[in-house]
């Protein structure tokens, strides 16, 4: 329970700056309607908008809302709030095997555009995943970007993980490969890539990451292959365009989203579950190892809306 109790702390310390803006704005709404009409609705539906949940969404969210509040003749306001984080909730809810490639040998790609935190995030999951007791290997296959390598080659000390990197401007599936045969060799249970992201240039990127999923199915094909699209958090809706555009050329299993802890658009993890329907499996809500968290939408949702996490 103490355990519980910490990570909600840090959520909700993580998410501050979205929660003071959208807690209080939402709020205002539920205290300052006496009743539940058209325009308390109006309003709710911008609120929502504002924190970056997304205007279709937002919609889906307000009709959906106004179902159950008829159908349970619910007339008071704390009640119908009640009742919107029960809809956040089932929305944004993750499979119960979500994060079953932690138990089985899995390679897992992570792909993203430069400056999401796309390296970090994997370096802090092999982190974790050693701590768990698991055998990880690294493979630096983001070569175009500079200091990549370099920056993997640093967080696989960190982590106490092994890695597999070439010289920057290397070929990123030679190195998937040179990884794979290595995985195989150790024996390794999960194998952590870090590849590319040049959205800019979709053709090239979509050339490469065919090529890597064509190596890791003929040459690791008894492997469970899981495919990250990292976003940051702080861009808000240009999050979920980047990710729109990823899902364009590559299979996404899952959503990393980080930097929560330094935006007010938090609201942007349920508009991207929501409109790509991907899970988010993994937030980031600080710099430290331990601040990439496995998504858990009753946490999320409590803290975003202020509500102690105590009985979770």
């Amino acid at each position: 329970m103490s355990e519980k109790k910490g990570f909600f702390s840090k959520l909700k310390s993580g998410l501050s700056k979205t929660r003071n803006s959208f807690s209080s704005g939402i709020n205002s709404i539920f205290s300052g309607f006496s009743e539940i009409d058209d325009d308390f609705y109006e309003e709710l539906e911008e609120q929502l908008i504002m924190a970056d949940i997304g205007i279709e969404n937002s919609m889906r969210i307000i009709e959906n809302l106004q179902h159950k509040v008829k159908e349970e003749k619910i007339k008071e306001t704390a009640a119908c709030r009640a009742v919107l984080m029960d809809t956040v909730k089932e929305q944004m809810r993750v499979r119960e095997d979500a994060y079953a490639f932690e138990d089985k040998k899995s390679v897992v790609l992570f792909i993203g555009v430069n400056g999401v935190g796309k390296t970090t995030s994997v370096g802090k999951l092999a982190g974790q995943l050693k701590a768990d007791g698991k055998k990880v290997l690294l493979a630096a296959a983001d070569t175009f970007r500079a200091g990549a390598v370099d920056q993997l080659k640093e967080w696989s000390v960190r982590a106490g993980v092994d890695i597999i990197a070439g010289q920057e401007g290397a070929d990123p599936a030679a190195i998937v490969y040179d990884a794979v045969a290595a995985a195989k060799a150790r024996q390794t249970d999960i194998l952590l890539c870090d590849t590319a992201g040049r959205l800019h240039n979709k053709k090239n990127l979509m050339a490469e990451l065919h090529k890597i999923y064509k190596i890791i199915e003929n040459e690791y094909g008894d492997a469970h292959l899981e495919t990250f699209i990292v976003v940051d958090g702080t861009t808000g809706q240009n999050a979920l365009v980047q990710a729109k555009q990823f899902c364009e050329v590559a299979d996404i299993t899952g959503v990393v989203l980080t930097k929560l802890d330094g935006t007010a658009k938090g609201g942007i993890a349920i508009a991207i579950q929501s409109e790509l329907d991907i899970p988010v499996k993994y937030i980031g809500i600080g710099e430290s190892i331990d601040d990439l968290q496995k998504f858990d939408a009753d946490s999320f949702v409590n803290a975003l809306f202020d509500v102690s996490g105590v009985n979770e």
